[in-house]
């Protein structure tokens, strides 16, 4: 995949995943660094249970980018609510 297809793919995989756990977007900056990091964990996770990973721009790729992205903002949230728990 192209660079600007890993960046769209991250920031609608991102928002996505944002809405799922928080029900607000992180911004947009956020949101493309989540997906991809989702994209590429997602990839790691359905590989080590035996489905492909991302395998382009396509629908089966952002349910894997979005999984991702669910998978790291839980444990960001997780990490941020142990370092502050009173927030």
């Amino acid at each position: 995949m192209t660079v600007i297809a890993w960046i769209l793919l991250g920031l609608i995989a991102g928002f996505i995943g944002s809405k799922i756990l928080t029900k607000t977007g992180g911004g947009i900056v956020l949101d493309i660094v989540l997906g991809i990091v989702g994209a590429l964990v997602g990839g790691l996770v359905f590989q080590m249970v035996g489905f492909h990973g991302v395998t382009g721009f396509n629908l089966w790729s952002l349910f894997v980018a979005i999984v991702g992205s669910v998978i790291v903002l839980g444990g960001y949230r997780f990490l941020a609510t142990m370092r502050h728990p009173n927030t």
